[in-house]
């Protein structure tokens, strides 16, 4: 297992993390298997989705905001609610494809780490088989 550090600069973004993911698996070595990443936080979250058009990303978090308002009426104490239940709705984990050597993802897809409570600095666990 690989660890990537994402460092991220506002409380809801979504960062392209496809070029680190696919350096990890040219320096594994590995031509055909499966690429597994993993986010270990309980307020952050892994997908998979369009990158050719900057907005996409930006309609996505805008969407979850009206649907999980930060400033909801929640029980949690923390006041980071919302963080948690975005985070469970996209989820923890993708498992991609490995074909030549390349990430098998379709011509507008990329990887997102996806942060609902930072700005932090977390961790990405990649899995390559």
């Amino acid at each position: 297992m690989k660890k990537l550090n994402v460092k991220t600069g506002q409380r809801t973004e979504m960062l392209d993390i496809t070029h680190q993911v696919q350096k990890l698996i040219d320096n594994s070595q590995v031509k055909n298997g499966t690429c597994t990443v993993f986010v270990p936080h309980t307020t952050a979250a892994v997908t998979i989705n369009e990158n050719a058009d900057p907005d996409v990303p930006k309609d996505i978090l805008t969407s979850l905001e009206k649907l999980i308002p930060h400033n909801g009426n929640y029980r949690h104490m923390e006041g980071n609610s919302d963080a948690h239940i975005k985070a469970g709705i996209i989820g923890a984990s993708h498992t991609i494809i490995v074909e030549n050597g390349r990430l098998a993802l379709g011509t507008w897809q990329s990887i997102f780490f996806c942060e609902f409570d930072g700005p932090r600095t977390r961790e990405l666990w990649v899995k390559i088989t």
